[in-house]
C-alpha cells in the first residue's frame, strides 16, 4: 500500500515586538509623497498660478473624501472606545457646522489662489487619474478590515515637517496668496502629531498577530501609493500644458 506523504502545517511567524513593528511602518517614509517632483517645484516657487490652481482643485477630491474614509472606518469597526476616538475626525473635516472644519478650509484656499468656490465644489478640474486614486483608497476603507484602514492613515506620522516646510514656502514664494488661506496647514499643525501618535498606539495595540502587523504595514504603503498617484496625474498635466508653445 502506498503511503500518502503529508507535509507538516506552515508555522506562522512570530509577532513582531512594539518596536519592531513601529519600525517597520516608520520605515515606509521615503515612500510618502514629500519629495515628489511636483512638491519640489511647488515648494521652490516654480509653479505658476494656473498651476497652484491645478493642485488645489484636485487635491480638494482628496481633501473632501477624508471624512468619507474615516466613516467607513467607523462603519466596519465593532468597538464602542474605538469609534469614540475616531469620531472627531469627521467633525473636523466635516466642521461642527456649515462654514467650519478642514475642507472648508481647503475652499477658502481654493478661493485665495483664484479659484471659485462653484468650480472646485463642481469638481470639473478634477483628473481622471486623481479621481480614479482617491477612489480606490475610500473603496479600500469600505472593504477592508478596519484596523488596516486605520493603519492607512499612519501617513500623519510623516506629514508634520512636509506641513511646516510647506508653509514657509508659500508664504515665501507665494505672497500674493492671503494669509487667512493659509488656514488649512496652520490649523493642521495643531493637531496632525497627535493624531498620528494616537493612530500609531491605536495600531500597535489592535494589530496583536504577525499577519495582522502585516496587513497594516501593507495598508500604509497602498496609502503612499495613492498619494504619489495623486500627484503623478497632477505634474502630468502641468508639464504638459508647460510644454505647448
Amino acid at each position: 500500500m502506498r503511503l500518502l506523504r503529508t507535509e507538516a502545517p506552515a508555522v506562522a511567524a512570530p509577532p513582531l515586538t512594539g518596536a519592531e513593528f513601529r519600525a517597520a511602518l516608520s520605515a515606509l517614509e521615503p515612500r510618502y509623497w514629500d519629495a515628489h517632483p511636483f512638491h519640489t517645484r511647488l515648494h521652490q516657487g516654480l509653479l505658476d498660478e494656473d498651476g497652484l490652481r491645478l493642485w488645489v482643485a484636485n487635491r480638494w477630491y482628496y481633501q473632501r473624501s477624508i471624512p468619507q474614509k474615516d466613516a467607513a472606518i467607523l462603519a466596519n469597526c465593532p468597538l464602542a472606545e474605538v469609534r469614540r476616538q475616531w469620531l472627531p475626525r469627521i467633525v473636523y473635516h466635516d466642521g461642527a457646522d456649515a462654514g467650519s472644519g478642514g475642507t472648508e478650509m481647503w475652499l477658502r484656499l481654493a478661493e485665495a489662489v483664484g479659484l471659485s468656490r462653484a468650480a472646485v465644489l463642481s469638481e470639473e478640474h478634477v483628473l481622471p487619474g486623481v479621481r480614479f486614486a482617491v477612489d480606490a483608497y475610500i473603496s479600500f476603507a469600505r472593504r477592508q478590515p478596519w484596523l488596516e484602514s486605520v493603519a492607512s492613515g499612519l501617513t500623519e506620522l510623516f506629514s508634520p515637517g512636509l506641513l511646516r516646510h510647506r508653509l514657509r514656502r508659500l508664504r515665501e514664494h507665494y505672497p500674493w496668496i492671503a494669509d487667512q488661506g493659509l488656514a488649512y496647514f496652520t490649523a493642521r499643525l495643531d493637531v496632525v502629531e497627535a493624531e498620528g501618535a494616537g493612530t500609531l498606539d491605536l495600531v500597535v495595540r489592535h494589530a496583536t498577530t504577525r499577519a495582522q502587523q502585516d496587513a497594516c504595514v501593507a495598508a500604509l504603503s497602498f496609502k503612499c501609493q495613492v498619494l504619489q498617484a495623486v500627484l503623478d496625474a497632477v505634474d502630468y498635466r502641468y508639464t504638459a500644458a508647460q510644454a505647448k508653445p
